[in-house]
């Protein structure tokens, strides 16, 4: 289930947004769409990946754009019940805080928005109310099946993003010599130093397997599973005590006359796309609409053409776009 949001008031009505994989939620007062969403199934089986852009999301010219890449023997179903439930637990903490004038205590940096610290304990507390939900799941094992999470709420010209494992947000913005991209995220893997730190402290093992030796991945203290890639995730509750968290890695963007858009993405893009090229992509892409399908089109051709022999991962792009893309722009 989702949410629809009334301006006049913090009243919210359920939708259903299906079984699809991808959706693009557009309330009826939007007559013009802000950006683009696309996916495309890779080679190891079912989709996994699900996402959502809903445009008109809480206030202020806001919008909510998230995917969710799942794994394991049931990944494409977490990953698909996240990404319906998760948009409405955040708006419901976020407006049980401001109903109840909660004060949220925190040392404000200067360029942070007041709203940011409300948001950010609503994200911090809806993923956790979220990871007990699917623990809750009837008929459906989760002890070794998850999803990754990347969300970016945005309101106004506020940017608030929460990270949990490895898909990532990517901030397209105009330098001197073009456009550029800005990293927004860290990708959670055992391979950072502090994560892997708290997962050992745990007795969770980090190791890689002899054929990828360029991945890190977590185990059991005594058995040589489940191997998981990632080190924050929704789900995957066998390592739960074992350092895999699912606590949001949380930052703050505010929009600068020159930033153009974000991007949201699996891995399976950033495996095998730079920063910078999907930002030259999309940018250069025939329109708004266009622009998510076209960074999956470029990112299974590189695939082929840098692991012709392995099996290609699910790709899922959201592109949100700040200001309408002129003529020009396009053809530069």
């Amino acid at each position: 289930m989702g949410i629809c949001i009334s301006k006049a008031s913090p009243e919210i009505h359920e939708i259903d947004y299906g079984h699809e994989n991808v959706i693009y939620y557009q309330d009826t007062i939007c007559d013009q769409k802000i950006g683009s969403i696309h996916t495309h199934q890779g080679s190891k089986g079912f989709n996994q990946d699900a996402a959502i852009l809903y445009q008109d999301y809480g206030m202020d010219n806001g919008a909510f754009g998230g995917v969710f890449d799942g794994h394991g023997r049931n990944g494409q179903i977490v990953s698909k019940f996240v990404r319906n439930k998760l948009p409405s637990l955040i708006i419901n903490q976020r407006n049980a805080t401001m109903m109840k004038g909660k004060t949220v205590n925190y040392e404000q940096d200067e360029f942070e928005s007041k709203d940011f610290h409300i948001w950010k304990e609503a994200c911090y507390s809806a993923f956790k109310v979220m990871d007990k939900e699917i623990k809750l799941l009837e008929h459906i094992d989760c002890s070794c099946s998850g999803t990754t999470a990347v969300i970016v709420i945005k309101q106004g010209d506020d940017l608030v993003i929460a990270n949990l494992g490895d898909s990532r947000a990517v901030l397209g913005t105009m330098a001197d010599n073009g456009i550029t991209s800005v990293q927004l995220t860290i990708d959670l893997k055992p391979s950072v130093p502090s994560e892997g730190d708290r997962i050992r402290k745990l007795n969770g093992r980090v190791m890689s397997l002899k054929d990828e030796p360029h991945i890190d991945r977590v185990w059991l203290p005594y058995h040589d599973s489940p191997g998981l890639a990632m080190s924050r995730a929704f789900g995957d509750f066998v390592l739960k005590s074992h350092g895999i968290i699912a606590v949001p890695d949380v930052s703050y963007h505010r929009l600068t006359p020159n930033d153009q858009f974000i991007v949201l993405a699996s891995d399976g893009i950033w495996d095998v796309l730079s920063n910078n090229t999907v930002a030259s992509i999309v940018w250069g892409a025939e329109s708004e609409d266009s622009a998510a399908k076209e960074v999956v089109a470029a990112a299974t051709a590189a695939w082929k053409q840098k692991f012709p022999s392995s099996k290609r991962d699910d790709c899922s792009v959201i592109c949100l776009f700040f200001h309408k893309k002129k003529q020009q722009d396009l053809d530069l």
